[in-house]
């Protein structure tokens, strides 16, 4: 017994302490939620490790290296809250159960500012790492056939008022607050490199000329768009696993934490913008082909650029805003140089497509 004690002591310690280096809160309720989920340390082969996949993600190897892995992921309550909705609710109801990892369990931080979830771990088959065209095509499938099964669902409200909008609101409200923002920084720059002002000054003209155009990209939107879906948020390549399963590809979708609703180009833009440009006109091609199959009729590829062009830009808008707050109410001198870096990115922003907008 005293030996059992010990090691389960032993573990604990460690375990905490690794995540408390890291400045992590609520280290001590994680290990209790582990330990419930697991049974008891001797049961891990006297072993638990921790690996940072980014920030406040951790990859944890229970026992030797054949043993389980789990997948830990700190998120505010609210987030956390919105995420148990996607596992739990959104994606099985729509019969994409199994469609991102499941959620394990949860532990939460004993003073209730943060939530850590307990998730199956997908290894390493994402897009950013095995970009095969297999894998490519299956994603691609796979959400067209999400926008397509969600869109105008009696779920829709409801995702967008539990989580987010992607739609009009985010593009108009982004475009001026940020604005509101960058002129509010001309005359609060206590710290600013000097290349600082014209950077700003610049900026704030590239994101007005964006609002002054608001009202076509808006009507497009409205027009030709689609009806609102669930969309992910945030499609980027290692948000995208395929691996094979009974000898057919089988996507699913990590870190929902952006999730809303709003236009499919949201979504598609992401894809694109994060693909290399030989690749986006197939893809595009494929995700046409799929949703025409379950009755969609996109716009023409014209207004396509111009839709991925406004969703893109409303969200350069949004890390904008955030960076520009980040100076004015935090003075964090890293906020003008990410300013500066936004400045040439938003400059040099085209349509994904070959061909004007």
């Amino acid at each position: 017994m005293t030996s059992r004690v010990s090691q389960d002591i032993d573990l604990r310690q460690g375990f905490v302490r690794s995540l408390e280096e890291r400045r992590e809160p609520g280290a001590a309720e994680v290990y209790e939620r582990l330990q419930e989920m697991l049974g008891r340390a001797e049961s891990w082969n006297g072993a638990i490790r921790l690996e940072r996949l980014k920030q406040a993600v951790y990859r944890v190897q229970v026992g030797d290296a054949s043993g389980r892995a789990l997948v830990l992921k700190r998120h505010p309550p609210a987030i956390a809250q919105i995420d148990r909705l996607v596992a739990e609710r959104w994606l099985p109801v729509l019969g994409f159960k199994d469609r991102c990892p499941q959620l394990l369990a949860a532990a939460a931080e004993r003073e209730g500012r943060w939530v850590w979830h307990v998730y199956e771990d997908l290894g390493h088959d994402n897009l950013a790492t095995q970009r095969l065209p297999w894998r490519l095509e299956a994603a691609v499938d796979f959400i067209a056939e999400l926008h397509t099964r969600a869109a105008g669902h009696s779920l829709v409200p409801e995702i967008r008022f539990r989580a987010r909008d992607h739609g009009v609101p985010f593009f108009l409200s982004n475009l001026r607050d940020a604005v509101a923002a960058l002129g509010a920084l001309r005359d609060y720059a206590p710290d600013a490199p000097p290349e600082f002002p014209a950077a700003r000054a610049r900026l704030q003209d590239g994101l007005q000329r964006l609002l002054d155009d608001a009202p076509r990209r808006v009507r497009l939107m409205e027009e030709a768009a689609g009806p609102d879906t669930l969309l992910h948020g945030d499609l980027w390549p290692k948000n995208i696993f395929v691996s094979m399963n009974a000898a057919a590809p089988h996507p699913r979708l990590i870190d929902w934490d952006h999730v809303g609703a709003g236009p499919f180009s949201y979504d598609v833009s992401t894809l694109l913008y994060q693909s290399s440009p030989g690749e986006r006109p197939w893809m595009l091609c494929r995700y046409r082909e799929a949703v025409e199959r379950a009755g969609w009729r996109l716009p023409t590829d014209a207004e396509l650029n111009l839709l991925f062009h406004t969703a893109e830009a409303a969200r350069y808008a949004h890390c904008i805003l955030f960076d520009a707050m980040a100076v004015l109410n935090n003075r964090a001198g890293w906020g003008y140089r990410e300013l500066m870096e936004y400045e040439r990115w938003l400059d040099a922003l085209r349509p994904p497509l070959p061909g004007d907008s």
